[in-house]
């Protein structure tokens, strides 16, 4: 009897040493998977924000470091407070753009927004964008003949078709002109001076056509004081003129000639605060307002999307480009004429300039005349 008595009592110890065994099993694996978790928290928490970079062209055009730059960076910043901005500008040299295409994917860059210096040398950038499995987002210039993600600009065949025609306007059909064209790199320009000739072709003789390398003024000066030596002070009644950068080039071609600008009606594009200027006083006939706040904005909301893995916001596409390689999902904005007869009611009314930005000094009698004081 004691020792069947005996018997029990061992088996209900070694019953109860097994059950605490066990509860401290689960007590472990419990601490284990509450830690596990905390990691996994904390990993999540600490996940590399995402990185987008932003190439620009050049800096004598004045539009990509007075509103590009600090619009696109502002917006992303809004849309995602935490994501890294890499910027670079390369001052119209396609091989340092090259290099700090590369220094941006080398830093992690999970997204390139690229307006390239020349379009044709920028296969490199795609091809290793493509192999880190980067999207590169075409910025106001197509990129041909590459697999690009998306492409944002404006319609550009139809704004050079709508700067020829405000010539035309201004000083009707069959008369003698300058075409001064921008950079024969740059594929916007052969979009606007195709535009152009759909219109020039059918109602206008132009004596003088050039294409201008790097979008510079002061060859376009040089183009321009050729034409003036060629055909005369008297022989054209207007000039085309691509951009603003370009038309003060030809502006100050004309006067150093002695011809008075204001008899000339010189187009040009960007909207630059230079050509408002001119524009109030009667120098330059007009330019084109690019809703460029809008393009920047837009890509920063596609660059935003593209960095975080998300949709890209509905209704932001509205076209497709066909680049040579595919149909590029784009985003294409409408250009607008300006002259000084809607100053007012187009950069002023949308914030773009304010008057007293423009209304400076010798051009308040201007402003005065265009309704902007």
């Amino acid at each position: 009897m004691i020792g069947t008595r005996m018997t029990r009592i061992a088996l209900v110890i070694l019953a109860l040493a097994v059950s605490v065994s066990i509860a401290a099993c689960g007590g472990d694996d419990n601490k284990s998977s509450s830690s596990s978790a905390t990691s996994s928290s904390s990993t999540s928490s600490t996940a590399k924000a995402a990185t987008i970079g932003l190439l620009l062209p050049e800096t004598k055009t004045a539009r990509y470091e007075a509103h590009d730059k600090p619009v696109f960076q502002a917006k992303v910043k809004e849309l995602c407070p935490d994501c890294k901005q890499l910027y670079q500008n390369a001052s119209q040299d396609a091989q340092k753009q090259l290099s700090q295409a590369e220094a941006m994917l080398a830093s992690g860059a999970d997204v390139l927004v690229l307006d390239a210096v020349d379009v044709g040398s920028v296969g490199p950038i795609i091809k290793e964008a493509n192999q880190r499995k980067v999207p590169v987002i075409a910025y106001d210039r197509l990129i041909s003949d590459q697999k690009i993600s998306y492409y944002v600009s404006f319609d550009n065949v139809r704004q050079g078709r709508i700067q020829a025609q405000t010539l035309v306007d201004k000083i009707g059909d069959s008369k003698p002109i300058v075409q001064i064209n921008g950079a024969p790199t740059d594929p916007s320009a052969g979009d606007y001076k195709k535009g152009a000739h759909q219109v020039f072709d059918k109602s206008m003789s132009i004596k003088k056509e050039y294409d201008t390398p790097d979008w510079s003024p002061d060859k376009a000066q040089r183009e321009m004081e050729q034409a003036i030596t060629a055909l005369g002070k008297d022989g054209f009644a207007g000039v085309y003129s691509a951009n603003d950068g370009m038309a003060s080039g030809i502006i100050a071609a004309m006067k150093g000639a002695g011809i008075d600008p204001k008899s000339r009606p010189t187009t040009g594009g960007d909207g630059e605060l230079a050509a408002l200027q001119r524009i109030v006083i009667g120098e330059q006939y007009s330019t084109i307002y690019l809703t460029i706040n809008k393009q920047a904005e837009v890509s920063a909301e596609l660059a935003v999307a593209l960095a975080q893995h998300k949709p890209v916001p509905a209704g932001l596409v509205n076209a497709k480009t066909d680049n040579g390689a595919m149909q590029v999902p784009s985003v294409l904005l409408t250009p607008v004429a300006v002259t000084k007869d809607n100053i007012k009611d187009t950069v002023v009314k949308d914030g773009f300039y304010k008057p007293s930005e423009i209304c400076t000094g010798k051009y308040a009698a201007g402003c005065k005349d265009a309704g902007l004081m």
